[in-house]
């Protein structure tokens, strides 16, 4: 008999827990599609049954939700009661108040929550997050400022307040704590930079650190991170100027080696910053050939000059005499796998700008000579070295060592770059048929660059074989081409004027345009490239070349011009009328830039 009612009892059981657990279910149901009125109902019932603490929550936010205030703030005076040390509960009664409408009562109970907390760091974190779940995120931060107080550590709940400041966007006190913590932790330094980076919108925000900053080096002078964070403030606002007076200031200080000084000058001359690079190389070398640094700086300050030299205006005289600083170096330091790059700039210097192509030949047939050079330097000075034999007239000698890098590095870029250009040395040849199968099997390459470069020259020759008159102009086009590839850019110009004046109906006109838009950025005449890309969205905006036209004028009046409303507008167009261009995601991303965008 004991057994069967042990039984029925245990059957009983089950059933009210499987009956309470069908009921929760339903409510929950309710609770999400927003049915307040049939989810309290539920809830009510099984919480009093119950008093299970999971139903509390959305019982009470039903409540809240009806605006049955009253019932709201007596459930949670019950728990409160039942659990006086859970500040969820006593948080809960202060949000029935500021819902009623008594803000003002609601704000004193809150405050008195704060008086009473114990100095306990615990204690004082519940409090916090309590009221953070309840939204009061003021309430939250005055929490953890008062815990400073009671624990007597001003550094208490750092990572806490940060976290808060940073959810609140309040960008002056995120600034106070990451210097505060910056004063101990310096290893936060990177971590400080990307949170600021991605929450500044402007200069005036940039502004504001520095001003912060410049307080905290005055009270301490010696403080490096301080110094390191303001570095990289002046950088952001491109104040480059203050950027290396603060980097040499601090190498000089330090007795460093210079580490900081050359890190900095690549990044100056990536953001084109030329002048700034130049005098942080200087003081590198200045330190003399013991440093670690003075083959690396050297190399660098010549990478620069050639820069500044074969991008802009430049003189016989001043490329000559870079050309005797690149010797010097060399001779200096040898000519080993450690200096391959710098022969290798010196070849593009002899070749490209000074008209020394056997100079350049012979250098880059010696730097293949020596053992133990990197695949990726080999391929790239096998390429460079095939380019050279065209300047040369030498067209056998740059296929076959073309064809040695498409076959020794069939699987990598390299290898497909090399098919490219004997591609494109049939092409400058005028063996149209020959290049078109090339160019035909390079379109499907994985590499995306090499396969629109080859689709792009196989429409050319494929719109301009369909005629005898237009296959002529073809070859002169090519030609034309051919003298843009060995810098001669005036005898390029001739022939490109030439095609039109003898054939002006020719299929060649937006091709023209592209290719004196690129002869002129080349030699910085900005205004005569930006109206041949202009003739060509204006006559020819639905042929090949008007997506690259609009991203080039918008990288123009962008980059060179300091028009951001004009670059946007090309931006925008491009993403407007050309959605599947390959421009389309970098010319969305530098309009949302320019528009003021965060991007992260």
């Amino acid at each position: 008999m004991l057994k069967l009612f042990l039984l029925i009892f245990c059957v009983l059981g089950l059933h009210a827990s499987f009956a309470q657990q069908n009921e929760a279910a339903l409510a929950a149901q309710y609770y999400q599609s927003g049915d307040f009125e049939k989810a309290v109902v539920i809830y009510q019932r099984i919480f009093s049954q119950t008093k299970n603490v999971s139903y509390y929550d959305p019982y009470f936010s039903s409540l809240l939700s009806l605006k049955r205030f009253n019932e709201a703030e007596q459930l949670a005076r019950r728990q409160l009661k039942a659990f006086p040390h859970n500040y969820i509960y006593a948080i809960d009664v202060g949000r029935t108040l500021q819902q009623r409408g008594e803000k003002d009562k609601a704000n004193l109970f809150y405050a008195d929550l704060i008086d009473k907390v114990p100095k306990n760091e615990t204690a004082i974190r519940e409090l916090a997050t309590g009221f953070y779940r309840a939204e009061a995120y003021d309430f939250s931060i005055k929490t953890f400022e008062a815990g400073r107080k009671i624990l007597a550590d001003e550094k208490a709940f750092i990572f806490d307040l940060i976290g808060l400041y940073r959810f609140r966007k309040d960008k002056i006190m995120l600034i106070q704590e990451y210097l505060l913590l910056l004063e101990t932790s310096p290893e936060a330094l990177v971590q400080a930079e990307n949170m600021l980076s991605n929450l500044f919108e402007d200069n005036a925000d940039y502004d504001l650190l520095k001003s912060a900053l410049l307080r905290r080096l005055q009270k301490d002078p010696q403080n490096i991170v301080y110094s390191e964070l303001l570095t990289w403030q002046y950088i952001q606002q491109k104040d480059f100027d203050m950027a290396l007076r603060q980097t040499l200031a601090l190498d000089r200080r330090l007795k460093e080696d210079g580490e900081r000084v050359l890190t900095l000058s690549r990044i100056l001359t990536s953001n084109n910053a030329f002048d700034q690079a130049l005098q942080a190389l200087d003081y590198l070398v200045g330190k003399g050939s013991e440093n670690r640094y003075y083959i690396p700086a050297k190399i660098d300050q010549l990478n620069v000059k050639s820069t500044l030299l074969t991008e802009g205006k430049f003189s016989t005289t001043e490329l000559l005499t870079l050309e005797k600083e690149y010797i010097f170096l060399l001779d200096e330091f040898g000519r080993t796998s450690g200096t391959a790059f710098a022969i290798r700039q010196l070849a593009n210097l002899q070749a490209y700008y000074l008209q020394k192509t056997t100079s350049a030949e012979t250098l880059l047939e010696n730097l293949l000579k020596i053992n133990g050079l990197p695949p990726a330097i080999l391929a790239s000075t096998k390429l460079e070295l095939g380019d050279i034999y065209i300047l040369t007239g030498e067209v056998w000698e740059a296929a076959l060592i073309y064809g040695q890098v498409e076959k020794q590095f069939a699987d990598e870029p390299s290898g497909q770059e090399a098919k490219f250009k004997n591609a494109r040395l049939s092409y400058f040849q005028g063996d149209y048929l020959w290049a078109k199968a090339q160019l035909n099997i390079l379109k499907a390459s994985t590499s995306q660059l090499y396969a629109n470069d080859a689709l792009n020259l196989e429409l050319l020759i494929s719109d301009n074989l369909q005629n005898e008159t237009d296959t002529i102009a073809l070859k002169l086009y090519s030609k034309a081409n051919l003298f843009m590839f060995k810098n001669q850019p005036e005898r390029a110009m001739l022939i490109l004027d030439s095609i039109q004046l003898q054939f002006p109906l020719n299929s060649l006109s937006d091709d023209i345009l592209m290719a004196k838009a690129k002869i002129h950025l080349k030699q910085k005449d900005l205004l005569s490239a930006s109206a041949e890309l202009q003739k060509i969205i204006k006559d020819y905006s639905f042929d090949l070349w008007a997506d690259d036209a609009l991203f080039m004028l918008g990288e123009l009046y962008e980059k060179d011009l300091k028009d951001n409303a004009r670059a946007k507008e090309y931006y925008q167009k491009i993403i407007t009328d050309f959605p599947g261009s390959l421009y389309v995601v970098e010319a969305r991303k530098r309009f949302r830039y320019l528009r003021g965008d965060k991007i992260g």
